[in-house]
């Protein structure tokens, strides 16, 4: 597939699955009705417990983002690409709202706030860019 497993940064190696399904299936990377990898195949690529490949899948499916189809594998559900959406924007907006917290905590003012996000956002069109 196409997903990246980071061990020191905190986060579950399911919950990294979990999340990185999500944002390929909210910016259209993965579509309805494509497939996912199977629990062996993903393990493997990824040199980790079949166990966590399944935890991340049996999430992905409750959270209603995968359903299975018999005798072929996991697909991408109807309709799984809005509510990846709205999670991906919950998620992105909780990360903004903890560095606004800190930015104001040491001690700068709006408009040094909106001095650094507006150079970031110039610095991630450019990076896009490329």
């Amino acid at each position: 597939m196409f997903l990246h497993i980071e061990t020191d940064n905190g986060l579950a190696v399911y919950d990294q699955i979990v999340r990185q399904v999500k944002f390929a299936v909210a910016d259209g990377t993965l579509s309805a009705g494509d497939m996912v990898s199977s629990v062996r195949e993903l393990a493997k690529e990824l040199a980790i417990n079949p166990n966590t490949v399944a935890r991340a899948y049996r999430q992905l499916q409750d959270d209603g983002v995968l359903t299975q189809v018999r005798g072929t594998g996991l697909i991408v559900e109807n309709g799984a690409r809005r509510s990846c959406v709205t999670e991906r924007k919950r998620l992105i907006k909780a990360r903004l709202r903890d560095v606004l917290v800190e930015a104001h905590q040491s001690g700068l003012n709006e408009p040094q706030i909106q001095e650094l996000i507006q150079g970031e956002l110039q610095a991630a069109r450019r990076q896009s860019e490329k």
